[in-house]
């Protein structure tokens, strides 16, 4: 999975275990379709974990505080997520890709009554996390073992008010899901106004970000995109969270929040987010690639 910008904590000498994990210092792991999933344990959170898959950092969880982000890629969709409706308003969610189900548990803490559907194609995955870092029984989420764009079809029209897509396989976004007729799928799910965050990654020289902004834009009239500014620059790989929707997004504030968090991003929309895509052509099916790897030391 393309890399997350802050580093595992905990990651040096690992120890394994197989007691669970919330109740243990020691790592955790497991085989799963896409690679060794291992739970790391955070040196200051007592019952928070990194989730690695072959080594690659993919998401972290705290059990007592899921209310809590730590990786920078996380913490903007949560501003997305906050900013989606007023505070607390419960809402209708499709993750596509479940990691460790972090944005998930996220919007049961501050969005409670909240229905989800998670769609993760690594079913064995899915089984460990369950087991190792239980979801809370009151939550309303729902998780299918199915690949993402097929589970998305079987979701009703206009059922979501938020997608929130973070799918990786082997450290890229698989192919079918840049495409313009996998957003079609994404927008006839959504309801009117609501809206897709999409954790995109890339690097220089940006060319599969801007071709994703560019299949954005022909089917949603309302586009930012937030980055950390080396990635803006394409001096790095790197992630970068990008939104869709069919009526105006809270760009002002969600600049705000992205300017203010720990490493500070950039939000851009409108002109200067078009200028950026500087005429790249729109993805289908036909001519659709996979994100590009990471570089090699990414993860180091």
């Amino acid at each position: 999975m393309a890399r997350r910008e802050t580093s595992a904590k905990g990651a040096g000498a690992r120890k394994r275990s197989e007691r669970p994990s919330a109740h243990t210092r020691e790592t955790v792991s497991a085989p799963v379709d896409g690679g060794l999933a291992e739970l790391v344990p955070d040196r200051e959170r007592p019952r928070a974990r990194t989730l690695l898959l072959d080594g690659a950092p993919q998401s972290h969880v705290d059990l007592d505080d899921p209310a809590y982000l730590s990786f920078e890629y996380q913490r903007r969709l949560g501003h997305v997520i906050d900013l989606a409706a007023p505070p607390k308003q419960p809402l209708h969610v499709v993750h596509l890709g479940g990691g460790a189900f972090t944005l998930a548990r996220y919007i049961a803490a501050t969005r409670p009554r909240s229905t989800q559907q998670i769609v993760e194609l690594d079913a064995p995955l899915v089984q460990f996390v369950r087991r190792e870092l239980p979801l809370d029984p009151q939550a309303r989420i729902r998780v299918r073992a199915a690949d993402a764009r097929e589970g998305l079809g079987r979701i009703q029209d206009g059922w979501a008010d938020l997608i929130v897509a973070d799918v990786f396989s082997g450290a890229r976004t698989p192919a079918h899901l840049t495409s313009a007729e996998f957003l079609a799928e994404v927008r006839r799910v959504l309801k009117p106004g609501g809206q897709y965050a999409a954790n995109l990654a890339d690097g220089p020289p940006l060319a599969h970000l801007r071709g994703q902004i560019a299949t954005a834009a022909s089917l949603f009239p309302e586009l930012a995109l937030a980055a950390d500014p080396t990635v803006w620059r394409g001096r790095r790989f790197g992630n970068a969270v990008l939104v869709a929707s069919d009526l105006p997004i809270a760009v002002a504030e969600l600049t705000r929040r992205v300017a203010g968090d720990p490493h500070p991003g950039r939000v851009e929309h409108g002109r200067a987010l078009a200028d950026f895509t500087g005429g790249a052509a729109v993805v289908t099916d036909a001519d659709a690639r996979p994100s590009p790897p990471p570089p090699p030391g990414t993860f180091g």
